[in-house]
């Protein structure tokens, strides 16, 4: 298998400028890479104990439905030579409606909501398929720059079959305007690449009156890779 051929502007640079944090904990000396059989490999297991019963569910954790935009989103996880990654743990975590995380660290004045953790997830199936339910998050301020705002994403952690499959990315939604004065969006070159972070709509997987339905597939590597990193 080869697990190294990402095509240049894919992955973001360790150090970008734009995105101020990165000069700060980015590495100052070149990266080293290490040639390790044993991660394009040794097999992961995720055992189906993990998760529990409304695990693929974020919207009801509370008392009541959180405020917000109910919506599903769905996708297939295939490796570099477009097979699917299955039986393979993805978990995903996302501010609510309001834009606020569930997290101390988060205080900017947008309120929180009881009823939603913004916290889940799942294993993929035998196709290499994915399905979970939530709140389309809202956009918030992030102070990187001045009038600094974070378009609405969804972050996704997916730990694939093997070691170097490991992924940690976002998913946005289309159509937003503040895509172009993102630098972690931005900090992605290739414009092909970009693309691939973005969910698309979609019809079919539309509940009914209940909620509209967006997919977003996911690459493991390779040419097609998904973004990493961001």
């Amino acid at each position: 298998m080869q697990f190294d051929v990402i095509e240049p502007g894919v992955l973001p640079d360790l150090i970008y400028p734009p995105y101020k944090s990165t000069v700060k904990r980015g590495p100052s000396q070149a990266p080293l890479r290490v040639r390790d059989e044993a991660a394009a490999t040794t097999n992961l297991f995720a055992s189906p104990k993990l998760i529990l019963p409304h695990d693929i569910d974020l919207t009801v954790h509370g008392e009541s439905a959180p405020l917000g935009e109910k919506i599903v989103v769905t996708g297939q996880v295939r490796d570099e030579a477009g097979q699917p990654v299955r039986n393979s743990l993805l978990e995903v975590w996302q501010c609510n409606a309001a834009g606020r995380y569930r997290h101390r660290k988060d205080q900017h004045d947008a309120p929180l909501d009881p009823n939603f953790n913004g916290f889940g997830k799942m294993l993929t199936d035998d196709e290499g398929r994915y399905r979970f339910v939530t709140i389309k998050p809202g956009p918030y301020p992030w102070g990187n720059h001045h009038k600094a705002w974070r378009p609405a994403h969804i972050h996704f952690s997916m730990f694939g079959n093997v070691y170097a499959q490991r992924l940690v990315t976002q998913m946005y939604f289309p159509g937003d305007p503040l895509f172009e004065y993102d630098p972690i969006f931005q900090s992605v070159q290739d414009a092909a690449a970009r693309q691939r972070l973005i969910s698309r709509f979609s019809l079919e997987q539309t509940v009914d009156d209940k909620m509209l339905g967006y997919e977003f597939d996911i690459v493991l590597r390779g040419h097609d890779a998904t973004p990493t990193g961001i």
